[in-house]
């Protein structure tokens, strides 16, 4: 019978940083909110709130941007007819272009294995 051996108290540490956090968006404008009140320092709410300082800045970017209904609205990358056709052509171009490269690289190889 094996036993798996136990973590350390870093190594707990350090897979509980590497789980991604995810805020809702009232919590985020809230945030906010209180950056911009002015009465407690950025270090300080981001301590107590539980997050970097520097997310709190980023999220202030994101809302002076985009407002307070764009912003912070979903995660990851849009619908395919929420992209422009700009976009999607762009990403029709990468995918071509690297299937091109490894075609070539495959020729490539071909040709050096009949010599």
């Amino acid at each position: 019978m094996t036993t798996k051996p136990e973590k350390s108290p870093s190594e707990d540490a350090a897979a509980e940083r590497q789980r991604r956090s995810v805020y809702t968006k009232q919590f985020k404008l809230a945030a906010v909110a209180r950056l911009n009140d002015g009465k407690q320092t950025a270090e300080a709410l981001a301590l107590e709130l539980g997050v970097r300082r520097n997310q709190l800045y980023k999220w202030a970017k994101a809302l002076e941007q985009k407002g307070p209904e764009a912003s912070f609205s979903s995660r990851g990358r849009k619908s395919a007819s929420e992209e422009s056709e700009i976009v999607q052509l762009k990403h029709q171009l990468a995918r071509a272009q690297e299937e091109l490269a490894i075609l070539k690289k495959f020729d490539a190889y071909l040709k050096r294995q009949k010599q």
